[in-house]
């Protein structure tokens, strides 16, 4: 079973490569990408595309920092701190913002 898990990841990732290969290799036309105050860049359109993903890549991998750094340690601090059992946990009782 794991063999043909294994071929099968394998057939898809091919599957994969060879569409964006032929992607690649159809889109070769120059395409002119206009900038600010006049500026543009010629270049070819797979390039576009390309620096277009990767930059949504990295944006979308630095919106999600924060999350995983603020998982990352709470996962930490849940591993080491000792659990909050016994008489001791509730001692004090809460203060309510009325002084009640």
């Amino acid at each position: 079973m794991k063999h043909i898990l294994w071929l099968l990841r394998w057939i898809v990732k091919i599957t994969i490569f060879f569409t964006l290969f032929a992607f690649a290799l159809n889109n070769q036309e120059v395409t002119t990408v206009h900038f600010f105050f006049g500026n543009y860049w010629l270049a070819p359109m797979v390039l576009v595309v390309l620096g277009a993903f990767s930059i949504g890549v990295v944006v979308g991998v630095l919106g999600m920092a924060p999350w995983w750094w603020k998982h990352r340690h709470a996962q930490r601090g849940a591993a080491s701190s000792p659990a909050d059992t016994g008489p001791t946990a509730s001692a004090t009782p809460p203060v309510y913002a009325d002084g009640i």
